[in-house]
């Protein structure tokens, strides 16, 4: 069934997503923060609009972009990092506000294995988030805001470590040394996997869920990140003395058993 579907950040994942949903004959509508690319997004077959979310507010046409839409995904990451970091969970509040005026069925929320935090051993979605970093608390107060909205039901996807063609830790760990924790397993998802996971909410209406996604194989970093160094010709990173605690796997059976879903990219290659 064809969809109109907006999306809310059409950066590295979002960009990607939009294409293949198009290709796949939705009508998909996308923002970006920055004007100089609406032409890039229009070319792409995405009908663009440019929309801010700030602190203060929305800057940009939002009304506009809700009024044909029936799925929503807002893939904007908190930004936590520097010297002044914002308050995504007051943006959040804005974007949650502006929805509940309009006629949208449902959402999908990107969120991260983040609000898990420290935890270890072996993690499902009935494992009860605590999450320890900024970012992993705001966006699990975030996922709450969206799960709250009256006549519209919302599923959360919690993505593991992101990875692509373009985008590896290993092209920031190549040659370092003394890193810590080498035993622990690694929890990551290929773009491709992201981009399938989401259309399989929507194509087969998996709403109201919480889902963990990522590659059902958990190689210790250390093993990992040496094997992926040796593909790409860059210096492997050291791992140093191991810590006391066996670290964390993102359990997706939920996904691969319940949903019979199938990944479609090693994090191997």
């Amino acid at each position: 069934m064809i969809k109109n579907i907006a999306i809310m950040g059409c950066g590295w994942l979002g960009l990607p997503l939009a294409i293949s949903l198009i290709g796949k004959g939705h009508k998909v509508s996308g923002t970006t923060t920055s004007k100089d690319k609406l032409p890039a997004l229009e070319n792409a077959g995405i009908i663009p609009y440019s929309i801010s979310v700030s602190e203060a507010g929305i800057d940009g046409p939002m009304a506009a972009l809700l009024e044909d839409s029936e799925v929503l995904i807002i893939n904007i990451p908190p930004k936590l990092r520097g010297a002044h970091p914002g308050n995504y969970i007051r943006k959040m509040e804005h974007l949650q506000k502006a929805i509940g005026n309009s006629a949208l069925k449902n959402i999908i929320f990107i969120s991260s294995t983040s609000v898990y935090g420290a935890d270890q051993g072996r993690i499902t979605e009935k494992t009860i988030a605590r999450p320890t970093s900024e970012a992993g608390r705001q966006l699990l107060v975030s996922e709450q805001l969206f799960q709250q909205i009256p006549n519209i039901v919302t599923t959360i996807i919690r993505f593991a470590g992101l990875i692509g063609e373009d985008r590896h830790p290993i092209t920031m760990l190549s040659g370092k040394k003394g890193l810590k924790n080498g035993d622990y397993p690694v929890n990551l998802i290929h773009l491709d996997d992201c981009i399938g996971v989401i259309e399989a909410v929507i194509t087969k209406n998996w709403w109201g869920e919480i889902l963990n996604a990522a590659y059902p194989l958990h190689p210790t970093k250390k093993e990992y990140y040496h094997r992926i160094a040796q593909q790409r010709g860059l210096i492997p990173p050291q791992y140093g003395q191991n810590s006391n605690l066996s670290g964390k796997i993102i359990d997706s059976s939920k996904l691969i058993r319940v949903k019979k879903y199938a990944y479609k990219t090693s994090i191997l290659q």
